[in-house]
């Protein structure tokens, strides 16, 4: 069962350790490259504020985003503000997601995200804990995907082995850290392809933050999994 007030002290959390790191820079160094394709730094932080304000907008009902353009735009008006501009704007728009999240409201209800994408409004604080987490990695600024909590690790990779499941793209796949499993991949009698790994290396593939070459794979190539 999902506890979004869990969640949300854990996005609370994820959110101050990215604010410490991000502090310790300067602003060169925000406008210096991210690990994601064309996106510097300060498009990183931009992001991670207008994200957490779309999906205020989805807890209250309004649409994620006024539209794709306005989303990019938005990201490109922000990316090349001081260190000081985005550590606010960081910080303030994690408060307004915190402030929605703590307002009474049926949990269980269905909302809307991007694209269509429709989700219990129990699993936003997770998503968003997904989005700090991970963008906190492609700062690239010394916080790995081995540094991320145990828990949101394995839940993230169940998460993504879900959203891929089904997906006729990818062919039928175990996954295993050793200990746990995940199936992902189109339906079959049995797995055709499996892949073994470190926990952060499954969930880097999956992430599309590692391209798998610690993996040990049986059956097959490695799946190419779809974009997020």
């Amino acid at each position: 069962m999902i506890d979004h007030a869990h969640d949300l002290v854990y996005v609370r959390d994820a959110t101050e350790r990215l604010l410490t790191a991000v502090g310790k820079l300067d602003n060169a160094s925000v406008t210096e490259s991210s690990r994601l394709p064309r996106w510097s730094r300060g498009h990183v932080l931009a992001h991670l504020a207008r994200n957490a304000d779309a999906l205020v907008n989805v807890l209250e009902g309004r649409p994620m985003y006024v539209s794709a353009e306005d989303r990019d735009s938005d990201i490109e008006r922000d990316a090349s503000r001081p260190l000081d501009a985005q550590l606010a704007d960081v910080r303030e728009s994690a408060a307004r997601f915190q402030e929605t999240g703590a307002s009474p409201a049926d949990w269980s209800r269905t909302v809307e995200l991007r694209n269509g994408v429709t989700d219990s409004a129990s699993r936003v604080p997770f998503r968003r804990w997904a989005e700090v987490e991970l963008h906190h990695v492609d700062l690239g600024i010394g916080y790995e995907l081995e540094d991320l909590p145990a828990e949101f690790t394995e839940r993230e990779t169940g998460f993504l082995a879900a959203r891929f499941a089904g997906d006729p793209g990818v062919p039928p796949t175990r996954l295993t850290d050793g200990t746990r499993v995940w199936r992902t991949g189109r339906e079959a009698d049995a797995p055709e392809v499996t892949v073994t790994g470190p926990p952060a290396d499954l969930l880097g593939w999956l992430a599309g933050r590692r391209e798998g070459s610690a993996l040990t794979v049986a059956g097959g190539p490695l799946p190419a999994p779809p974009p997020l």
